[in-house]
């Protein structure tokens, strides 16, 4: 796990004291899947007296690293990967028949063999409303039987089942959220990440850090790409013949603009739909709510202290005014529910 490089986000605080919500870091995200996948999974008496989660969703584009946080939870528990992604149970097992059998094997031994994590990639495609008619994997075919079995997990069972999506959008909602117990979103890297990333997988691949190479700016005018991103763009540039020539020409940020400007970043309206899509979630609508109650629990003590607090009449005033306040909030609020 960590072999995730991530930075925690410093100006988290900063920002929500400015009513602004901040996106979590990769720092974050580890932290999360640690706390969820590993330590419930690591031993049984932690597993039987935690709050059991039986499934967990990780969302995100392309290149953050979701398949990689899958491996290292196998990695750090010493658990049996089982894929059931529909790619690779395309034509086996065929029929109602082989499809319980499949599932009844799966569970079977996953138990006998536990900790087991069931993986389940692009996982939307299970859910989608209408499947394309080039896509011949028949990915539906585990949307019924699926939120079953999860259904069915007891606090004796060391199973977790972890699906991974880059367009959860094309998925119905509800189906997902009814399947899978804690969703984990992970965003694009900030600076303080990408910083990181680039100094680290630098070091990794046989270079050097010198005073030639600003790493500061060269994490700057990398927003928006992925840990996958910038993980090719170091390869690229970090090329054999060019390790050996680091004694005499150290490396320098013009070398890796190259690289990138080949690669597609994540753009705003990706990102956007990515917001978009969690706000729809039972937990993105939870923290809608509660954001909602706190600004106006706000605003109505504001209109009670500037009004109250002198005689009766004044009481009075003061309670008129924190209603009419509660009021003008209530319908400030509908656009962003």
């Amino acid at each position: 796990m960590s072999d995730y490089l991530g930075e925690y986000s410093y100006l988290g605080t900063t920002l929500r004291q400015a009513n602004i919500e901040p996106m979590p870091s990769l720092s974050d995200v580890r932290r999360v899947v640690t706390e969820y996948g590993i330590l419930p999974l690591g031993s049984q008496t932690v597993h039987e007296s935690a709050p059991l989660v039986k499934s967990m969703l990780i969302a995100g584009p392309h290149g953050t690293g979701k398949r990689m946080l899958v491996n290292a939870i196998c990695t750090e528990l010493g658990a049996n990967l089982m894929d059931l992604t529909s790619d690779n149970i395309v034509g086996k097992y065929p029929g109602k028949a082989g499809l319980t059998m499949l599932l009844h094997l799966v569970m079977k031994v996953g138990r006998l063999l536990q900790p087991t994590v069931v993986y389940l990639g692009n996982v939307e495609r299970v859910f989608m409303k209408k499947v394309p008619k080039t896509d011949l994997s028949d990915p539906k075919r585990l949307k019924k039987d699926l939120p079953k079995i999860i259904k069915k997990l007891s606090a004796d069972d060391r199973i977790l089942f972890v699906g991974t999506s880059r367009t959860p959008w094309d998925g119905d909602v509800k189906g997902m959220c009814g399947c899978f117990q804690k969703i984990v979103l992970i965003p694009r890297p900030d600076y303080a990440s990408r910083y990181l990333l680039f100094k680290e997988m630098i070091i990794q691949n046989g270079g050097r850090i010198t005073t030639s190479l600003d790493l500061s700016s060269l994490a700057k005018i990398s927003d928006g790409y992925c840990p996958g991103h910038i993980s090719t763009a170091v390869k690229q540039v970090l090329t054999e013949r060019r390790v050996h020539m680091l004694s005499k020409k150290p490396l320098v940020v013009n070398e890796f603009v190259t690289p990138l400007a080949r690669l597609d970043p994540i753009y705003k309206e990706e990102e956007e739909q990515f917001r978009k899509w969690f706000a729809k979630t039972p937990l993105g609508k939870k923290r809608a709510r509660l954001k909602a109650e706190e600004e106006e629990n706000k605003d109505a003590g504001k209109g009670g202290k500037g009004k109250g607090g002198k005689g009766k009449k004044g009481k009075g005033k003061g309670k008129k005014g924190k209603k009419e306040k509660s009021t003008d909030c209530d319908s400030a609020l509908i656009p962003l529910l």
